[in-house]
């Protein structure tokens, strides 16, 4: 097990990296702009829940295959902008069935309460860059004389994940408040809007590499 210095060090270098918005964010912040804070909180859990895929693979070792092998890593990669695109899909119909309607005042086509975990779990479990991620930052702060190392990296992601998670969950809940602030928008404007994110990130995850982190 880390110990209390390993932990502290851990945590300072975890914070500025958790604070740093990257895909997950702007899907945390999309999804609550659409559907309002509650939704964006589920999506939120989900993306976390999806993280401990990533740090299970790292503790059993797939991260390792995933960061070697160029057809598991493209394979994953794919799936996922593959998901992202179909949710700026989603969002594009979504958009032209709104119309005239304001993000707050009509009710729109109501969200499943379950999709919300489902999309951000999807989110969070297919990026295979967050593997590769967990791969090379959890080992540094792991020493074999500190018991199982196995144990340790376990420990060290979900601390980070626990870390992330409060920016995160902050996001939902911002973006939450600032759509009853924009009561007057055209709901099609935040759809459409929404579509170009996801499709944005999805070109995103097909263009990177597993050298870029």
């Amino acid at each position: 097990m880390p110990d209390l210095h390993v932990l502290a060090l851990f945590a300072a270098a975890a914070i500025p990296v958790a604070l740093f918005p990257g895909p997950a964010v702007a899907f945390i912040v999309t999804s609550s702009l659409r559907h309002g804070s509650g939704f964006g909180v589920r999506a939120t859990a989900g993306v976390e829940s999806g993280y401990v895929i990533h740090v299970l693979a790292a503790v059993c070792g797939l991260s390792a295959l995933l960061a070697a092998s160029t057809v598991a890593f493209s394979a994953v990669k794919l799936a996922g902008a593959a998901y992202l695109a179909w949710l700026a899909v989603g969002a594009w119909r979504s958009a032209r069935r709104a119309g005239d309607e304001r993000v707050v005042d009509a009710p729109g086509e109501p969200a499943p309460r379950g999709s919300a975990f489902r999309q951000g779990f999807a989110v969070g479990a297919l990026n295979p860059k967050t593997a590769v991620f967990f791969l090379a930052f959890l080992p540094q702060f792991a020493d074999p004389a500190r018991g199982p190392v196995a144990t340790q990296v376990l420990v060290l992601g979900l601390a980070f994940i626990a870390i992330a998670s409060v920016p995160d969950f902050t996001w939902a809940l911002a973006a939450g408040r600032l759509r009853h602030h924009a009561a007057r928008v055209r709901r099609a404007v935040v759809d459409r809007l929404s579509a170009a994110v996801y499709a944005l990130l999805a070109g995103v995850l097909v263009s990177t590499g597993r050298a870029s982190g």
